[in-house]
């Protein structure tokens, strides 16, 4: 690691504008498509979670059962939103710490059309009824290898730029975000070679699949949105890392056990006797690199309330890093053997586990990012200021109810159905005002997310007032043109280490 420091001339000023004006078309691709996802998943959400409590809710059309519609819906999450707005957010730090402009982007876009090409044919499919019947990977055979080429084609050009960066400039942000472009890969080749090309037994086939689950969680989408979050919180606070013996610590530990994960979705099948306890053991101490990661990033934000209240960006990923601490606690507490292993199993608790993980802390963290990313790309402002407030609320308050509602009353329900001597009718009735409340709070979040989509889509028709200040949640007065989000890459030592 080095800790030179790039310079603030005029050139690199002509430098960072080079490279924004470079990954402008591919990024916002990636993350107005997205965002369309986004509400494409949450409305089929609110369907899936609709028939939980409601089976006759539009019962004469057959793709809208709920064992298509709800792997439709976490699919087009996954797949459609989770990676596209991964890639943006990759390949924009990837080129700004690289100081390195993109000169790929028509190839970068026509991935990317592959991509959604295929993530649309995956979720037609499903909802056609040729999904796979294997969670979060129940797009049809054929679409696994469209997706595969599609990724490398997109993610090899932040490899170049990082391999012809200037010497010295590594951060603890690219060990993240390069991290997670070589494990997805493995992790994707891995599964579905094992499932699809080279089949066997159906119980470690269900076992596959769930460490492909755990490892997507926590080998993908956690170390993009930590990648994410250690070059945002130096970034906009102006504040060093607190802790760079604590980063290293964080990145090697996650690196570590996270690959452990997954298989104590299988307690009591017939596989070896370890296995499930391994899983067990892995995703509790998985709060290790995520405690040490979150306390590394509060502390660096702290003392910086009037920024965090300001930028919309901080906000956002400020309100992830929280979803982080509150996923590791729901990773120990779900995980233990003998306690409440047996009864999250076959409940809501696993919904609501990863919807805490994909929305509750990696969307949260993507949000700053699109916040902070847009106006530099676009050279303009953000529309409005109600419509980020809106969109912070009302995601907030949904995410929030889903969790919890998700979380405990899935404890009730595995409760209910632990109990034998009562018919197992008795359990789902535990979940009815559980599943209604879930409805309710995905209305919540397609509100906020259906106006987070106008307010992109208009940014990417560059409709925003030019200007070099950032914007904030308040009005502001006097003080630096740049505000608390200045655009000085890693200025002094508030980045690199």
């Amino acid at each position: 690691m080095s800790s030179v420091q790039p310079s603030t001339t005029a050139e690199d000023a002509l430098l960072r504008s080079g490279i924004d004006r470079s990954l402008r078309h591919p990024v916002m691709f990636f993350m107005t498509s997205g965002a369309a996802w986004l509400a494409v998943s949450i409305i089929l959400g609110i369907i899936g979670s609709t028939k939980l409590h409601s089976p006759e809710f539009m019962d004469g059309c057959a793709w809208s059962t709920y064992g298509r519609v709800f792997p439709a819906h976490i699919n087009a999450f996954i797949y459609g939103w989770g990676f596209q707005v991964a890639f943006a957010v990759i390949l924009w730090i990837m080129a700004r710490l690289s100081r390195q402009e993109c000169r790929s982007a028509g190839i970068i876009l026509t991935a990317g059309h592959v991509w959604n090409f295929g993530v649309s044919l995956g979720v037609l499919g499903i909802l056609a009824g040729y999904g796979t019947g294997m969670p979060w990977m129940e797009f049809p055979f054929f679409a696994w290898p469209v997706l595969l080429i599609s990724y490398i084609a997109i993610v090899i050009w932040s490899f170049i730029q990082f391999r012809v960066r200037p010497v010295g400039h590594v951060y603890i942000s690219q060990w993240y975000l390069l991290a997670a472009v070589v494990w997805f890969p493995w992790i994707f080749i891995t599964a579905n070679t094992l499932l699809h090309c080279l089949p066997g037994h159906p119980v470690m086939g269900a076992g596959i699949n769930a460490w492909y689950k755990s490892a997507l969680i926590f080998l993908f989408f956690t170390p993009v949105a930590l990648g994410t979050a250690y070059y945002l919180v130096p970034k906009v606070t102006g504040r060093p890392v607190q802790s760079y013996s604590l980063a290293k610590v964080g990145f090697w530990s996650l690196a570590a056990i996270a690959p452990w994960a997954g298989m104590q979705k299988l307690t009591g099948a017939p596989i070896p006797y370890f296995l499930p306890y391994l899983g067990a053991a892995a995703t509790i101490m998985i709060a290790l690199p995520a405690v040490s990661a979150a306390w590394n990033l509060l502390r660096t934000v702290s003392g910086a309330g009037e920024v965090a209240d300001h930028s919309p960006s901080l906000r956002f990923t400020i309100a992830g890093i929280v979803g982080l601490l509150v996923m590791a606690f729901a990773a120990v507490f779900l995980n233990i053997p003998g306690k409440t292993l047996e009864l999250t199993q076959f409940s809501l608790s696993g919904y609501g586990f990863e919807i805490l993980a994909l929305y509750g802390f990696f969307s949260f963290v993507m949000f700053g990012a699109v916040y902070f990313i847009v106006p530099r790309v676009t050279r303009r402002e953000w529309i409005s200021r109600r419509l980020i407030k809106m969109h912070f609320l009302f995601s907030a308050y949904g995410l929030v109810t889903i969790a919890l509602v998700a979380l405990f009353g899935g404890l009730l329900q595995g409760v209910g159905q632990e109990n034998w001597k009562e018919p197992w009718e008795n359990a789902a009735d535990f979940a009815y005002p559980y599943a209604m409340a879930t409805t309710v709070s995905w209305g919540f979040i397609l509100f906020s997310n259906f106006f987070f989509f106008i307010h992109l889509t208009l940014m990417w028709l560059r409709l925003g007032r030019r200007s070099s200040h950032p914007t904030l949640l308040v009005a502001h007065h006097g003080g630096s043109p740049h505000g608390p989000e200045g655009d000085i890459d890693n200025a002094g030592p508030a980045h690199a280490h």
